[in-house]
Formats: C-alpha cells, sequence, structure tokens
C-alpha cells in the first residue's frame, strides 16, 4: 500500500510540473486564430500565457497542500513563470515567455556546477529524501551531469526559440517541443543515471523514484 502511494505521488509529481504547460498549449490551440494573423497569435499566446501563470500557482499551492512542501525549484520555477509570463503580458511580446526556460536550466546548470566545483552536491540537499542509499560521489555525479545536461537543454531552446517564434509563425511549434522534445529528454537522461546510481548505492526498487521525482524542465 504504502508502494503503491509512493509511485502516485511520483506521477502526481509531474503532473504538478507539466500540467501548467498542457495549460498553457490548451489554451493557445483554444484561441489560435485561423489563417496567418499575427495579431490573433500574439493575443493567443497572452491568453495561453495568464492560463499559464494561473496554472503554475494552482500547481504550487498543490504541491503544498498534498504533500506539505513545495521544493525549492518549484518556488524558482513558478516565480519565473509569474515573472516573464507577466513581461510577456504586459509587453504583448512572447520572447520573453520563450527565454524563460532557458533562464530557468542557466540557473540550475550554474547552481549545480557551482556547487559540483566546490564539492557540494545540490542535488541531494532537494531530492536526498527521494534516492535514499546513494554516496557523496553518486550525488556530486548526478549534480554535474545535471549541471551539464541543463547547459543542452538551454542551448536547445535558443535553437528552436531562433528557429520558430511568433514572428516566423511557428510559435506552437516552440511549443510543442515542450512536450515532444524537451519531455522525452529529460526522461531519457534520467533513465541513462540509474547504472551510476546504481553503483554508487542506490536500491533496485528505488529505480521508479529516479525516474518520477528529478529537477524541473519547464
Amino acid at each position: 500500500m504504502a508502494d503503491a502511494k509512493n509511485k502516485g505521488s511520483g506521477w502526481l509529481n509531474v503532473a504538478v510540473d507539466y500540467g501548467p504547460l498542457i495549460v498553457f498549449l490548451t489554451v493557445f490551440k483554444l484561441s489560435e486564430p485561423s489563417g496567418q494573423d499575427m495579431a490573433g497569435t500574439i493575443t493567443a499566446i497572452i491568453r495561453g500565457t495568464g492560463a499559464f501563470i494561473v496554472a503554475a500557482i494552482s500547481a504550487l499551492i498543490f504541491s503544498r497542500v498534498k504533500f506539505g512542501r513545495v521544493s525549492p525549484m518549484l518556488w524558482l520555477s513558478t516565480a519565473l513563470i509569474v515573472g516573464f509570463g507577466g513581461l510577456t503580458i504586459f509587453l504583448g511580446n512572447p520572447l520573453w515567455v520563450q527565454i524563460k526556460p532557458t533562464v530557468v536550466y542557466l540557473l540550475f546548470a550554474t547552481a549545480l556546477l557551482i556547487g559540483y566545483a566546490r564539492g557540494a552536491a545540490l542535488l541531494e540537499v532537494l531530492l536526498g529524501a527521494a534516492f535514499e542509499g546513494v554516496d557523496k560521489a553518486g550525488w556530486l555525479k548526478l549534480s554535474r551531469n545535471w549541471g551539464l545536461f541543463f547547459l543542452v537543454l538551454a542551448a536547445l531552446n535558443e535553437g528552436l526559440r531562433y528557429f520558430y517564434n511568433a514572428e516566423n509563425g511557428g510559435f506552437e511549434t516552440w511549443l510543442w517541443a515542450k512536450l515532444w522534445v524537451f519531455m522525452p529528454l529529460s526522461f531519457l537522461f534520467t533513465f541513462t543515471q540509474i547504472p551510476m546510481l546504481l553503483r554508487h548505492g542506490l536500491s533496485f526498487e528505488d529505480q521508479d523514484e529516479v525516474l518520477q521525482d528529478q529537477p524541473p524542465t519547464d
């Protein structure tokens, strides 16, 4: 019974991370104009961004009520969604909501890699309760690997933002990439870390936790 509860909680964590993005995509699609209408596209993006902000705040509140806590990463991610989303709405410029993921990735990468260089595994502080048994060396390697992976995600987001944006009519492609490119890559990368974590003390039973509890990539 406890295992089933933990497993369900893990997938609820995934829903908290990616639910707001799905809300954004849904509202954008429902508001998107037919044909090449730049003004209508901007309006759809602004509406989607507003829904994104509301959904992100709701997810944060849900996490606090359901799990009794809000992770530092979720606090930061939500704050950036509100900040960059607010700029998008206020200025009417989708650029801000598109560069938000890049800022998130770079902030996490910088924190993790600086911590690694100083011998501090920051991921252990954030995810230690989920991955019991992993030794210090394992946490350092995991922090380093995630830091480097976040740099890759930041570069990938900037590349996609350059080629797919509201100006060239590709904003929806960029938005879909968050679900069909970034999310699968994140789960695949997490899966590749399991052998290393097993060598550093992770128990076989905890593999589902590794796949479900991971740094956010939204």
